[in-house]
């Protein structure tokens, strides 16, 4: 049996926790702060490998086994937690509002229509039946049925509950100050209080996986790209579908609220929500359903996704350490890919099959690449939002 030190307990570290412990590895995760209130927490919860047509080949077909999986993962994890994680698997529209938007979004649905996706396009016409409430400028829409969303908090809950009930140790506030090893090993991670003994490390720790990293002197080129988000409530909720639009997107909350976002900055580790996200966000919710301007905003947050240089998550065995996996830098999409990440890096650790992994995710494609820059160092002069469809929608 593995001893397996996890470091950082957001989604994808309490995914790998669980599906380790089901296996039979003792597992210990270590997070810094507290489980699932970093880039997790940030999250909208979105379900959507196909909303952003940028995306390369391997990252899409990443996304769609992820989602095809996850209906049969959120009934697993329900009744191993023992609450609903609020799966609503209702769709999503992603909306064009000129001419050359619509154009834009006509080209994307033929290519991924011919690609065998379940799409359906909506006029402007169909649109307004779809959701009554969404604005005029709304000229065409694309729908896929097989998106969603789910509470990125309840399922990160039921991972991290799920393991503990196989047998995990999870310990919060448990900073990784160093390691102990021993001929291109690691045998043991460093905190404040003990040092955990391991036969197995993997570094999960999302924005902060290159200070890790660091740690061994080795590069892992992540960096934290600040999001900010708000929610609108004091409502009946005006729209019941995942709304992208050209500047950022809406979803739909079982509890009734409405999240908005999202800003992508790269302004280091600066955490906080600022007046110009919020100016931005509350803009682009506007343009899209205007019965929002009468809404109250419950509130806003922000956090740090672990970015990357090619947008890609890393997956795999860090170089030059033998027994240091990497489980990081899936920016915008942990929420999605977090279950299908636990399952095949368990898969690779206990079996050492990890050839459904894409290739393209493999750490060892920056092992050339000098250390990250410092982050603190990037700066930004404006909240620019995601563009969730296209910048020319």
């Amino acid at each position: 049996m593995s001893d397996v030190v996890i470091i950082g307990g957001g989604i994808i570290g309490c995914a790998c926790a669980y599906e380790l412990s089901k296996g039979g590895a003792r597992v210990t995760l270590l997070e810094y702060g507290k489980t699932g209130m970093q880039a997790t927490n940030a999250a909208a919860g979105m379900l959507s490998p196909m909303i952003d047509p940028h995306r390369t080949p391997a990252m899409v077909d990443f996304g769609l086994r992820a989602l095809h999986k996850y209906a049969d993962d959120v009934a697993e994890l329900e009744r191993e937690a023992g609450f609903s994680v609020e799966y609503m698997p209702q769709g999503v529209l992603r909306v064009g509002f000129s001419e050359r938007g619509a154009e834009a979004l006509r080209r994307t649905f033929d290519l991924q229509r011919a690609m065998g996706f379940p799409l359906d396009w909506l006029d402007a016409a169909a649109l307004r039946e779809f959701e009554p409430r969404l604005t005029e400028r709304a000229i065409a829409a694309v729908y896929s049925s097989t998106e969603g969303n789910v509470s990125n908090q309840l399922v990160t809950l039921a991972l991290e509950r799920a393991a503990v009930k196989r047998g995990a140790t999870i310990r919060e506030r448990s900073p990784v100050i160093g390691f102990r090893t021993s001929t291109g090993k690691v045998t043991g991670v460093r905190t404040p209080d003990a040092t955990v003994g391991c036969d197995i490390v993997i570094i999960a720790a999302g924005a902060r996986s290159a200070q890790i990293a660091a740690k061994l002197h080795t590069s892992l080129p992540v960096f934290p790209v600040r999001g900010q988000m708000l929610a609108f409530g004091g409502m009946h909720a005006p729209i019941h579908h995942v709304v992208g639009g050209p500047r950022g997107y809406l979803v739909p909350r079982a509890n009734g609220l409405i999240f908005a976002g999202a800003t992508v900055e790269n302004v280091g580790f600066r955490r906080r929500a600022t007046k110009s996200g919020a100016r931005a966000m509350l803009k682009m919710s506007h343009e899209l359903v205007p019965q929002l301007e009468a809404a109250h905003v419950e509130f806003e947050w922000a956090g740090l996704r672990p970015g990357t240089p090619d947008e890609l998550p890393i997956i795999g065995a860090l170089p030059g350490w033998s027994n240091v996996i990497a489980a990081t830098g899936h920016y915008r999409n942990g929420i999605l890919l977090g279950p299908l990440t636990g399952k095949l890096v368990a898969k690779g650790i206990l079996s050492g099959d990890w050839t459904d992994i894409p290739r393209e995710f493999s750490p060892a494609r920056f092992a050339n690449d000098q250390m990250t820059p410092n982050a603190e160092n990037v700066s930004v002069k404006r909240a620019d939002l995601e563009p969730s469809v296209s910048p020319t929608t």
